[in-house]
């Protein structure tokens, strides 16, 4: 019986990973029949055979033999298989059983691969054994086509019936008495029936990415095996320290695909990749964000550099304790928001993944899309993550007419954020230029706590020093020329993407006139030429939304440092008035 495995199996359970032994000591409670295996459960999962030993196994591999081996009936189901088991000598037990008391009965029904007739067949069998004592595992994979996610009344007859029918399994006490446990396995949690995963008597599992440990181990056993081909001075530990979120499956298709291209593994080889991978992982979800340039790229903005200069320093002295969760990066449109988050990643050598659209029309996907890019971010980390556009992208916990999808949504992000356990590991960016209506919840402390904004150039000096940089980051020729005494002449109050415009048009200019360098007539007919977009209420708001989400008055531009606050509200409302907002 479950009881008497306590005893027996606390050596074994110790030597398990975390996930497993999880597992172990929820059966051995004798509490629950139904249990749900998600995550990363396509991988090769490390079986710790002695000190320093692994063998590397599929998940029903592991979970029938390493987990339940001592079990006198293991059963597998799936839509493309039917019913399968785990030795030939439980297929036969099992034909010669149904056969003696069901005559009738054929292959067909018996291995069946429609789960309605097949869940049929099986309960009558694991019933005429659990009077022997025999205990019992069945293993349904691809969990997300018996019970989709979806309203039951939406369900057609044969989902509805297995929907019953895992429910009943769940908390039938002959099947608690006798023993039988019943396996989900699924990748997401929000492709299964919601029901089915919020029922209290389902245990719910989750196997995690390999952490670094298990990833050299993996490597070492390639290396072994004579299929890791390395590069001098790269060795299998060093590969695992810096593949952070790929599994094990994507390690052993990196190291064949080496060999086959007979290209030992480089950093630069790793980095194309491991980036490959994971972008083809996130089936399009996450995109890797090039960061070529780091803060000395930034002109003006001295806080807020700052800031960020201190947050890479204790980056690299591993004092993650004292980041903040994540940034709210806000300020009027041209300012450089992105490439001030851009820049300080590169400052700090982490990758940055920028949140792509992962709604979709169809009922769960989206939660399930979401789930699938939390996971990769957390087996990622360290990381950066920019969510641009964030007033538009996150949405609220109140919107209406999607069935509560984006309420489900939202709260799902917003407790990801949150938890502490990513401190300093995954590092969030909300960047906008209407921090106003980002819900609060995102806001407050604990989730993006730093709250930084940036300005248009005030000064000449400001619009000197941006120039000088703009210059070198899109690495003009020039002819030696004073930008001052043009910034003089044409007093447009430009944004550091208005500028960078102009420089670009310059350079259009001297390119064709068939010159490899811009002069100071181009600089000057291009701005007298140019005419920055006037959209100046949005502006005004805009700047003021920002003044008012600062928390520092270092950082905000000296015409805003006196208002107060109660009229800067006033000006805000006035301003949505005036723009016909709420």
């Amino acid at each position: 019986m479950k009881e008497q495995l306590i005893v027996k199996n606390l050596p074994f359970i110790k030597i398990l990973p975390s996930w497993a032994q999880e597992l172990s000591y929820k059966y051995c409670s004798k509490t629950a029949n139904l249990y749900i295996i998600h995550g990363n459960i396509r991988d090769f999962l490390p079986h710790k055979m002695n000190e320093g030993e692994f063998n590397f196994v599929k998940i029903q591999d592991y979970v029938s033999e390493v987990l339940f081996g001592n079990r006198d009936i293991i059963a597998f189901w799936d839509r493309s298989s039917g019913v399968t088991f785990c030795t030939p000598e439980m297929q036969k037990d099992y034909l010669r059983t149904m056969r003696e008391r069901f005559p009738d009965s054929t292959d067909e029904e018996l291995f069946s691969s429609d789960p309605a007739q097949a869940f049929r067949v099986l309960e009558r069998y694991f019933l005429l054994n659990i009077p022997q004592k025999k205990r019992i595992v069945l293993i349904v994979d691809y969990a997300e086509t018996v019970v989709p996610a979806g309203e039951v009344s939406k369900l057609d007859d044969g989902d509805r019936y297995c929907f019953v029918t895992l429910n009943r399994w769940s908390h039938d006490p002959v099947f608690t008495r006798g023993d039988v446990s019943v396996i989900l396995l699924s990748e997401n949690l929000a492709d299964l029936n919601p029901r089915v995963v919020a029922s209290p008597s389902t245990i719910k599992v989750e196997i995690p990415m390999p952490d670094e440990p298990i990833r050299s181990s993996f490597l070492e056993f390639l290396e072994t095996k004579g299929t890791l081909l390395l590069d001098r001075g790269l060795s299998a530990r060093a590969v695992g320290s810096i593949t952070s979120g790929l599994n094990l499956v994507n390690l052993n298709r990196l190291a064949a695909e080496s060999w086959q291209e007979d290209k030992p593994i480089s950093m630069d080889y790793l980095k194309a990749k491991k980036r490959e991978i994971i972008e083809s992982e996130a089936g399009g979800l996450l995109e890797f964000l090039d960061t070529e340039h780091d803060l000395s790229f930034v002109s003006g903005h001295d806080f807020v550099r700052k800031r960020f200069k201190h947050a890479a320093r204790a980056l690299k002295q591993g004092r993650l304790d004292v980041l903040p969760m994540g940034y709210l990066i806000a300020g009027p449109v041209g300012t450089g928001k992105s490439f001030m988050v851009s820049a300080f990643a590169g400052e700090i050598g982490v990758p940055m993944v920028k949140f792509k659209n992962f709604r979709s029309k169809w009922q769960g996907v989206t939660e399930s899309n979401l789930e699938k890019v939390l996971s990769i971010l957390k087996a990622m980390s360290p990381v950066a993550v920019m969510i641009d556009e964030a007033d538009a992208f996150l949405g609220d916990r109140n919107q209406d007419g999607d069935s509560g999808t984006s309420n489900r949504i939202f709260a799902q992000l917003a407790s990801f954020m949150g938890n502490t356990e990513y401190r300093g590991r995954i590092i969030w960016f909300l960047i906008t230029c209407r921090p106003d209506l980002i819900p609060i919840d995102l806001k407050r402390q604990g989730r993006a706590e730093e709250h930084l904004a940036l300005f248009y150039p005030d000064t000449e000096a400001e619009k000197e020093a941006l120039f000088e940089v703009l210059v070198r980051k899109l690495d003009l020729s020039l002819r030696k020329f004073s930008i001052s005494d043009l910034l003089r002449r044409f007093k447009h109050e430009f944004s550091g993407a208005d500028l960078e415009s102009v420089l670009i048009r310059a350079k259009f200019k001297a390119t064709m006139d068939g010159r490899s360098f811009v002069t100071k007539e181009d600089m000057e007919e291009t701005m007298s030429d140019f005419v920055p977009p006037a959209y100046p209420h949005e502006i005004e708001l805009q700047n003021l939304v920002a003044v008012l989400e600062c928390t520092s008055k270092e950082m905000v531009p000296k015409r805003f440092q006196n208002l107060d606050r109660t009229r800067l509200v006033k000006d805000i409302q006035e301003l949505k008035s005036l723009l016909g907002e709420r």
